[in-house]
């Protein structure tokens, strides 16, 4: 079934129900590396719910909206690909909490029959207790087997652009090599970050690590160099990708502090290869 303009439009969802709790805060947060050092008394506040009230890593909302890229679309599910990400945090996440999402199809853009379709989606998170906004989050999906659909022209939203200046700080982390097998257990199960056979089918030498996992990983270094692991300060966080992980790569964060924005990048150290571009994460003032 070939893409259909209105119908990706009227493509609306509405309070859908989700839950979570302190536990799920806390798989997250050791999804994305935090805890690895247990003696980390900073790390340990986001993986251990004793003592000071549990932190909650701002990227978790990520994987408080199920299904953001629905089968059933028309899309070829099996050529799309997650470019960009997205998130606005009107307020720090609660370790848990019961929530309604709405999720919807914002545009999509017809970039011809050999370059694919670019769909732009959308979802908000509120409180079910009182209605309350507590995020909204975007995204855009390269598909591409679905070019040539008869769609309006368009290159979506424009991307930040980092300084052209020597970052002003740097981050290391080096991601384990069974970070993708627990990650995965946050919500995405694709047999691409887990079953050898399937990454080797698509070229990759082993299972990939998660695109959501480096921008978790990302949020992770802006928290610790930046941030001086207090949560509360962030609240947007955006990034295009550009290029998978393996787990055991050790992920740089660049960064560059312009008052309240943080502009960042991540490579992959031992490939020299950009793996995340054009981040924006800005800062509670």
């Amino acid at each position: 079934m070939a893409l259909d303009y209105d119908t990706l439009l009227s493509k609306v969802e509405n309070d859908l129900p989700f839950s979570y709790t302190d536990a799920d805060s806390m798989l997250y947060a050791l999804g994305v590396g935090m805890g690895t050092d247990p003696l980390d008394e900073n790390e340990l506040d986001y993986v251990y719910e004793q003592g000071a009230p549990l932190k909650t890593v701002p990227t978790l909302a990520t994987a408080l909206v199920p299904e953001m890229f629905p089968v059933g679309l028309g899309w070829d599910y099996g050529q799309i690909l997650h470019s960009e990400q997205r998130l606005h945090l009107f307020r720090p996440l609660p370790p848990a909490a019961d929530l309604l999402i709405n999720k919807r199809v914002v545009d999509a853009f017809d970039r011809g029959p050999q370059r694919g379709a670019l769909i732009l989606l959308e979802a908000e998170g509120r409180l079910a207790s009182d209605d309350t906004v507590i995020f909204n989050m975007g995204c855009t999906i390269m598909a591409r087997g679905d070019g040539g659909f008869g769609g309006p022209k368009g290159k979506g939203i424009p991307p930040h652009r980092v300084p052209r200046r020597e970052p002003d700080l740097s981050c290391d982390i080096t991601t384990r090599l069974d970070q993708a097998l627990l990650y995965r257990l946050t919500g995405d199960r694709n047999p691409l970050h887990a079953d050898p056979a399937k990454a080797r089918e698509v070229g990759f030498e082993r299972p990939i690590l998660h695109g959501l996992c480096t921008f978790g990983v990302a949020c992770r270094a802006i928290l610790k160099t930046i941030c001086d692991y207090d949560y509360t300060l962030i609240r947007e966080f955006d990034a295009r990708f550009s290029a998978p992980v393996l787990p055991g790569d050790t992920i740089t964060t660049d960064m560059w502090q312009d008052g309240d924005v943080v502009s960042f990048s991540c490579s992959v150290k031992e490939r020299d290869t950009l793996v995340l571009r054009n981040g924006k994460c800005k800062l509670a003032v």
